[in-house]
């Protein structure tokens, strides 16, 4: 593998893992909303839905260049889910405190796919329009849970 290849699929690894982030994130905004808030559980399951196709679209690159996958989260995103557990604790579990914590995380998402787009890697137009298609996706759910949060 050469040495672009090499870097490019380090920068799609990355990226596989922040929506890996995502996925578990909703799982657990989810079931911390389920006693006080149903009606969130769509939007949280659209959410995670969302990266399981993102992770699918950027593993087909991955392999394309003959390279391993990463499964599994990144450091940030434990880190995250740790500090969702300890603000439940000291703040309780209601709406905004969840919608709060979920735009944490998409506010992670947007930070992770600017980082990949500002790589030194080289990155072929393909693989660059669906980062960035991926990311403007990314952005408008950015939006919407910071629109809901805002309402409360």
């Amino acid at each position: 593998m050469t040495t672009n290849t090499t870097e490019m699929t380090e920068v799609l690894n990355d990226l596989i893992k922040i929506n890996y982030d995502r996925i578990e994130g909703y799982r657990k905004a989810a079931e911390e909303s389920k006693e006080f808030d149903i009606s969130l559980h769509p939007l949280f399951q659209r959410m995670a839905d969302e990266s399981r196709r993102n992770v699918s679209d950027l593993t087909q690159l991955v392999r394309g260049f003959g390279a391993e996958v990463d499964s599994g989260s990144t450091t940030m995103g434990k880190i995250y889910r740790a500090w969702m557990d300890v603000k439940a604790v000291f703040t309780g579990a209601d709406r905004k405190a969840i919608l709060s914590s979920c735009e944490y995380g998409e506010d992670q998402a947007q930070k992770a796919y600017e980082d990949a787009l500002a790589t030194d890697a080289e990155i072929d137009a393909a693989t660059r329009q669906l980062i960035v298609s991926q990311q403007q996706a990314l952005k408008v759910h950015h939006d919407e849970i910071k629109r809901m949060r805002d309402v409360v």
